[in-house]
């Protein structure tokens, strides 16, 4: 698996929001610049990584043989989705300590789903022809 230039988007993209949420949110905390760096690389990996599963769980819903496959698979899907938010806080607390922290499960929800936003428009932007 190579590292493409998108890739380095999305890290930057995932720096810039982390940064704005440092700054607005007490409960989130990183207490230097390449710490944040860090975390940006970090939820760049653990993102790529749920993505690909979600991705792979919703083709298991479409094409799921029987009706009670296709329910173990929206089941799956429901447990990938809050489960994914406890991985980014143990993950961060396990690499960098008291140095980062992602505030709780509300916090890193929020921020989560701004990064997802933020990395679709980014690449939408990009796609874009001037």
């Amino acid at each position: 698996m190579r590292i493409q230039p998108i890739d380095l988007v999305d890290v930057l993209v995932y720096l810039v929001v982390l940064g704005v949420f440092v700054q607005l949110f007490p409960a989130v905390i990183s207490e230097s610049f390449l710490l944040s760096l860090l975390t940006a690389v970090l939820l760049k990996i653990v993102l790529e990584i749920v993505l690909r599963i979600k991705n792979a769980v919703i083709r298991r819903i479409r094409s799921g043989p029987t009706v009670a496959a296709r329910i173990v698979a929206v089941i799956t899907l429901l447990l990938i989705m809050p489960g994914s938010k406890f991985a980014v806080l143990e993950l961060t607390a396990l690499l960098f300590g008291d140095a980062v922290r992602l505030g709780g499960f509300f916090s890193v929800t929020a921020l989560i789903v701004v990064l997802m936003l933020a990395r679709g428009g980014m690449r939408r932007l990009l796609r874009t022809p001037a």
